[in-house]
């Protein structure tokens, strides 16, 4: 396969400018369908317009790691200072071994293990996102088993409602995150008996794909509420950690996101008297616009009174139209002037939930024809599975008219390495 690769063409998507006809088709020729495309020059350029508009703060951004793992995509953050968002082990030695070194790395996650916070401390991780009183315990004890003197903020729960979809919406009083603000004053109230825990932190994180900034502002205003009340009782908070959730355009004309000007303005304004470190956690809003998720057309199936564009990716490659019922853009690439067509687009998984699209209106496909996938970018290959025993895809990443293979596509013997028949049987 060659290094680099040369097109021409552009498909008049708006959202998915960053991608040439000519150049996913010479892809899939290669590494073949599906397959994920990731804009190397459109990371870049969110990544440089959130620095943008905070310059002058003291402003930590941390990418949240499980939009994306990708080691190529965590090493582009890597090489433009962006920390780490990690919620596992496994998120922890992806971002390391991608080069962000372990001081920019917050640990957050409900489920922190005692072999987890050993690894982290081992590591030498910025801080540990507190999500129970459990927990903090559970990080005092393996510090001090350690001798070591683990960071920490304690994450409340504000109780706003996102307006976000329910299965990501993150900060209210019925979801598994974080603590009421009740439970964290009686922290810090005993924080003097923690003699390996420094509990100087805040954070809050409400949700994602979150498209109106009044939300924003409640939490953020109770954060610094409660900000000051802790300093006014003698407690020095370095850190206010106000996580992520900015949401992207899915569906043009439809999705109106935050302009990220007007959000820097409002931490601006919310935390103008705080002196300390400001840690963001942005994760889609950084890569979802960037990917495409690419797939060729097995065959039009005639239903009796439907039409399905049937598609060799699946839900097992992309889950979040079957999870949450979310939209993606559906772009033909043949490039053929054809009459439009509304089809339910749908893969290969033996399930009903299976389906890209219902009644998606589209120029006219036929069997071969490549499509693309929009908004792919994060939470696409980071949730993937080998549901139905398929092999995982490859993923490429684009670079000024080249492109490199950053996860090669997964072989059936790959799949079926760790499994084996018994061999040895052992009393229970």
């Amino acid at each position: 396969m060659p290094s680099a690769v040369f097109f021409s063409g552009t498909v008049q998507v708006a959202a998915l400018s960053n991608f040439l006809p000519g150049e996913l088709d010479a892809i899939a020729r290669q590494v073949q369908t599906p397959f994920y495309a990731y804009s190397t020059q459109a990371i870049r350029e969110r990544v440089a317009s959130l620095q943008h508009v905070f310059r002058g703060l003291d402003v930590r951004i941390c990418y949240a790691v499980k939009a994306n793992s990708n080691l190529a995509i965590l090493q582009l953050m890597a090489l433009h200072d962006v920390g780490a968002d990690i919620v596992s082990l496994g998120e922890m030695q992806r971002s390391l071994k991608a080069g962000i070194p372990a001081g920019r790395i917050v640990f957050s996650g409900v489920g922190k293990t005692a072999d987890e916070i050993d690894a982290a401390l081992a590591a030498g991780v910025w801080r540990f996102n507190v999500e129970s009183v459990d927990e903090l315990h559970l990080i005092q004890h393996v510090a001090q088993e350690r001798g070591a003197s683990a960071r920490a903020a304690v994450r409340i729960n504000p109780d706003v409602d996102a307006r976000t979809h329910a299965k990501i919406s993150t900060g209210k009083a019925e979801n598994k995150f974080g603590v009421s603000i009740d439970e964290a004053r009686r922290w810090f109230a005993a924080s003097a008996s923690l003699s390996h825990v420094q509990l100087d932190g805040l954070h809050a994180h409400i949700g994602s794909q979150i498209l109106d900034l009044e939300p924003f502002r409640m939490a953020l205003q109770r954060v610094e509420a409660f900000r000051r009340e802790l300093v006014g009782a003698g407690h020095a908070i370095a850190s206010v950690d106000i996580g992520g959730g900015l949401g992207v355009t899915y569906r043009p004309g439809v999705d109106k996101p935050v302009d990220i000007a007007d959000y820097a303005s409002l931490v601006r304004e919310t935390f103008a008297g705080f002196k300390g470190t400001l840690a963001l956690e942005p994760g889609r809003w950084l890569v979802a616009e960037a990917g495409v998720l690419v797939t060729r057309a097995i065959r039009v199936k005639h239903g009796s009174d439907r039409q399905f564009l049937v598609v060799d990716a699946a839900m097992n490659d992309l889950l979040r139209p079957s999870l949450y019922d979310a939209w993606h853009e559906i772009v033909p690439l043949h490039g053929r002037d054809e009459p439009d067509v509304a089809y339910d687009v749908v893969g290969p998984v033996c399930e009903t939930g299976d389906t890209f699209a219902l009644g998606r209106v589209m120029p006219r496909c036929e069997a071969g024809d490549l499509l693309m996938l929009g908004g792919a970018g994060a939470y696409g290959a980071s949730m993937g599975s080998t549901y139905n025993s398929r092999p995982l895809p490859a993923e490429v990443l684009l670079d000024d008219g080249r492109y490199a293979v950053v996860r090669r596509r997964q072989t059936l013997a790959e799949m079926m390495a760790g499994e084996q028949f018994p061999q040895a049987w052992h009393e229970t």
